[in-house]
């Protein structure tokens, strides 16, 4: 995966400034980003304060371990009935 260049703190940052009034030609100079990254952080972490994109962060991480989780048991009933059917035609064809 590929490492963040900039912090949440750093991000939040960037567009406190550009909310201030500062330029956003200025504010990407300064930072040394793009202006595609910036737009891009723009529609994702506006009017959020750090705490807030933190707590979303953790949210989306348990969001995909308990889809993981769904899954897995969707995997598991489906295999668990397959055996299940095809011990029962196994069984049926014996006697």
């Amino acid at each position: 995966m590929k490492e963040k260049r900039f912090s949440v703190e750093q991000m939040v940052g960037i567009l406190k400034q550009a909310e201030a009034g500062v330029s956003v030609t200025g504010v990407i100079r300064k930072a040394g980003t793009s202006e595609q990254t910036f737009y891009r952080w723009k529609a994702k972490y506006a009017g959020l304060e750090v705490y807030q994109v933190r707590q979303m962060a953790q949210l989306q991480e348990e969001n995909l371990r308990l889809k993981r989780l769904v899954a897995d048991r969707t995997l598991d009933t489906t295999m668990l009935k397959d055996v299940l059917s095809k011990n029962g035609e196994a069984f049926a064809a014996w006697t």
